[in-house]
């Protein structure tokens, strides 16, 4: 009965610290479209991943013949997307080296082989729903070193490098928080940051008197052109299943095992049941 109790206690722990994870700050990610058992996404996906991912991010621990499984012939492979000298059966490795990488970006872009699975929450969003916003949230900034900031990741070093798929758009950042006054006393404040489609910003603040409300972050982006930004988000959502897929290749396979599994843990447990049942029935 002690260890019953004490592993109960585990697991309500376990989804206590799960929950609380989830349900953490930072931008809220939206949730991208569920093409995992999309061929013809997934084959999108790997065609913009080797387009415009591999120049900086490798995926060592994918090979270039285990695309076959989202439907690709190995001849479409080596026509559409080996470039360089690689053959069918190697992994996705890039030519830029580790030190090369760290001089000329501070710091060596990470290889993307499991980055959905790095960035998924525990009962909260999937690493493709990240992968899925950060790629959308990109915004001109002339302030920083690359041109670009993101809302998901502030600051990143990596630039936008979908943005010709994108097209120009602007930013409206509103922020109300809790500021410091000189005299050392806290008010309310309202920051107006808008960033026009060159990435040159307007930035107005304001003081806020008889605010009563909670912290606000809002950011509204606006894309030039309507059409082209759905297109992008397509390709997008593609992009980042594709990633999920990579993650994890035998996922789907993975879940129809475990529903059996599961199905027999049931059935041993009614049977254990019964057989302690049982064996204990003529002890006092």
């Amino acid at each position: 009965m002690i260890m019953i109790k004490k592993l109960i206690g585990t697991i309500a722990l376990s989804l206590t610290c799960a929950v609380s994870f989830a349900a953490g700050g930072g931008y809220k990610l939206d949730q991208a479209p569920d093409r995992i058992n999309d061929m013809a996404a997934l084959q999108n996906g790997a065609k913009l991943f080797v387009n415009y991912c591999m120049g900086c991010h490798s995926a060592n621990s994918m090979r270039y013949n285990k695309l076959t499984d989202i439907g690709l012939t190995e001849e479409q492979i080596k026509k559409n997307l080996l470039f360089t000298t690689d053959k069918i059966g190697d992994l996705m490795h890039i030519a830029m080296t580790p030190e090369d990488a760290k001089k000329w970006f501070g710091v060596a872009p990470p290889d993307l082989s499991v980055i959905a699975r790095a960035k998924s929450a525990t009962m909260g969003p999937s690493g493709v729903d990240y992968v899925y916003t950060f790629l959308r949230t990109f915004y001109r900034d002339t302030s920083k070193v690359s041109g670009w900031n993101n809302l998901v990741f502030p600051s990143v070093g990596m630039p936008n490098v979908l943005w010709q798929l994108e097209g120009p758009r602007s930013l409206e950042h509103v922020v109300v928080h809790e500021a410091d006054r000189e005299d050392g006393t806290k008010a309310w404040e309202r920051t107006t940051a808008n960033y026009d489609a060159q990435g040159f910003s307007v930035i107005k603040k304001e003081e806020l008197k008889d605010y009563n409300g909670s912290p606000v972050d809002k950011a509204i982006l606006t894309p030039a052109n309507a059409s082209a930004s759905a297109a992008f988000d397509n390709n997008v959502a593609d992009l980042s299943n594709f990633l999920g897929w990579m993650a994890e290749p035998m996922q789907m396979e993975r879940r129809k095992l475990g529903a059996w599994v599961l199905l027999f843990l049931a059935l041993f447990m009614v049977v254990a049941w019964r057989l302690n049942a049982a064996f204990w029935k003529d002890v006092k």
